[in-house]
Order: C-alpha cells, then structure tokens, then sequence
C-alpha cells in the first residue's frame, strides 16, 4: 500500500446508525428491541454485532454507533468494547440525516481531516473480502473530494430498493460519476434497468470526508446543519445535555439520501463504486426466509430454540419460546412466536406486517409495539 492510501484509510471513521422499528418484522422487532438487536441470520450474534465484526479490518477502534437512547443499555452489553465516548444516543428519531450529520460533526469537531462511512446496522453482507475492498477504493475516492455511494451489484430487478445509474467512468478509479438516483420502480421498470447494465440498487453506504458531508448539508438544510454543527460543539462538554434538549426536538425529520445525496449528485459531487458482494436488506420475514434457505436442504429453517413438528411444511419458524409448534402442510409459511404475539402469514403476505402494526396503534393496542 503506497503512503497516501495509507495516510486515507488512517483518516477513516465508520459510524453505525442503529435505528428504526422494522414493522415489518413484528412481533419480533419492537420499539424497545429493533430488528438490529436480533440474531435474523443463525449466526449466533445480532445484525449490530455482525456489522461491528464486519467493519473492524477497516476501522478496528475508530467505529461510532448512534442509536436511540433506549437502546443504550442493550447496545452496550452487545459491544462490549465500544468506547463510551463514541456512542450517539438520540432522545427521540429523527431520521437518518440528523444522526448521521450529527455524528459527522462531533467527529469532524475531533479530526477536521476525518473520512466517514455510514453502514447500517440491520444488513446481511456476505463475501466480506469484496466489501472491503469497496470501502477502501471508496475511502481513497472520497479522499478526492467527492462523496461516494457503494451500489450493490444487482442479482435480479427488484421493486424492493432504490436505484443508482451510473455515470462516466472516473479515471484511475473504481468509481464512476452518479448520473441520478431513482426511487423504488415498479418490476417492470426494474427489468428495463437491469437490462442496460447501468444500474445498481442503492443500500444506502456513505462515504466522505466530514467536511464536504456537512458543507452540502449548510446548503440543502441549514438550520439541521446548525443543529447539528452547535451539538457538536458542546458535546464533548458539560453542556451536552442541556443543548440536546434544547436543539434536537426542532431538528428536521429527513432521509439522507434528500438531503445529502440527491443535491450532491446535482452538484456533481457524488460517486458510486459498485459493490459486487451478496447483501440482503431483511426488510420482511419473506427476506429472511429466502437468506435462510439459501443451501438449505430442509424446507423449514427455524431461527430460535422452538420445539418443532413439521410435516410437508416449507417456510421459516422464528421462536422466542420454548412452546412446541407444529405445522402440517403449509408451504411458505412463516410463524414468528413470541412471549406475547404470535403471528402466522406467508412469503407472499409478508410486507403486509407493516399495515398490521398500523392497526395496533390505531385500535390502543400500543403496549405490543
């Protein structure tokens, strides 16, 4: 590695934004223990846990997690070793630009010379050698000026995710310029991007120096970006407490991607490197099930400790009991058992979740959220 990636990859902090319900995964994830504190792969560690491992060649102590502060307690006892000093807790959500920046400035307000990804903490990543490997050209790309996106390389067309058409190849890179970024299609108009071998799905990684990061911020959302800049200022004070109450409630509740991404790319300040690396966004039980059965030979894969009958059943079973289920001819199935909620849908109603906790809320039944 010649002195200056050397010098780059010194500069680096990877932030871990560890938020959101995951409604679609209920009754699992809940409000108190979102889908990131759950083991959703059989891999015996949380999706949070995971993420940490995987970003450790990369960023082996310098990681931030900012999460809500009623996770707090959980997250510490899953990272043990996360320094105290590097954990943002939010007192209420506020979407992915306000934790982000947020954590942008305070690092910036350490180290002005401070490079940082945003990874999320409730994906799947396979092949973690490529990963890395996008990271790193990512982080020399950033080192440029620029802030750059990692789009996944798609598998198939897929309504599920957002797209990135790439541009002109940047020379002397593995990047390319971000031509523009499209909203979830319809299948149809998936197929057709595919099609062109332009396109990759957006998983939402951000790469870029604190600085520039924060500058495009001043000029799509200058009043979060002066939230945000004076919480930084105080936060490694005595007075962080008073501030966080006094700024984060009027904070504007707003994606990254509106108010970072999409104007960068506008400015001509925005890259893609395109990840070549399996991901899933395990946005649904259907999506775990499909991760599941993956070189499965059975055709139920159970996640939990269930006692399980099953004859002529395919699907997925997750258990936080210790109750016997038994299913009997039912194909693509998914039973998710807890202590107090028990749901039984299938693969194809899956996203429906979501309108189902909606209804909970509307009819009072809150304390299951």
């Amino acid at each position: 590695m010649d002195s200056s990636k050397a010098s780059n990859s010194d500069k680096f902090f990877a932030i871990i934004p560890a938020g959101g319900v995951g409604s679609r995964l209920w009754p699992l994830s809940r409000a108190s223990t979102p889908k990131f504190l759950h083991d959703l792969t059989g891999s015996g560690q949380t999706l949070l846990q995971d993420t940490w491992d995987r970003l450790t060649p990369v960023a082996e102590n310098r990681k931030m997690i900012v999460t809500g502060d009623v996770h707090a307690d959980l997250v510490a006892i899953q990272l043990p070793e996360l320094d105290k000093s590097n954990l943002i807790l939010e007192p209420s959500p506020k979407d992915s630009t306000a934790a982000i920046a947020l954590a942008a400035a305070v690092l910036y307000a350490r180290d002005s010379e401070v490079i940082i990804g945003s990874f999320a903490a409730d994906h799947v990543i396979k092949d973690n050698d490529k990963f890395l490997a996008a990271i790193s050209a990512s982080i020399d790309l950033a080192a440029s000026g620029r802030l750059v996106t990692i789009g996944i390389v798609p598998t198939e067309a897929a309504a599920a995710f957002g797209y990135i058409k790439k541009g002109s190849r940047i020379l002397d890179t593995e990047g390319f310029e971000v031509a523009e970024f499209v909203e979830k299609p319809n299948i149809q108009t998936a197929k057709s991007f595919i099609a062109t071998g332009h396109y990759l799905w957006n998983a939402g990684m951000y790469i870029a120096p604190a600085k520039l990061l924060l500058d495009v911020l001043s000029k799509t959302q200058p009043s979060l970006h002066a939230g945000v800049m004076e919480l930084a200022k105080h936060w490694d004070t005595d007075q962080r407490a008073a501030k966080l109450e006094k700024i984060w409630p009027n904070l504007e509740k707003i994606a990254i991607d509106y108010a970072v991404a999409e104007p960068a790319s506008q400015m001509g300040l925005m890259s893609v490197v395109p990840g070549d690396f399996e991901w899933h966004d395990v946005g649904d039980f259907a999506a775990i099930a499909e991760l599941q059965s993956q070189g499965a030979t059975n055709n139920l894969a159970v996640l939990g400790s269930a006692k399980v009958l099953s004859d002529s059943s395919s699907g997925i079973l997750v258990s936080e009991t210790n109750r016997l289920v038994a299913l009997i001819g039912l194909e693509d199935v998914i039973v998710v058992d807890t202590p107090d909620a028990l749901l039984v849908t299938t693969k194809e109603h899956a996203q429906k979740v979501k309108a189902l906790v909606e209804a909970l809320k509307q009819t009072g039944h809150s304390d299951l959220l």
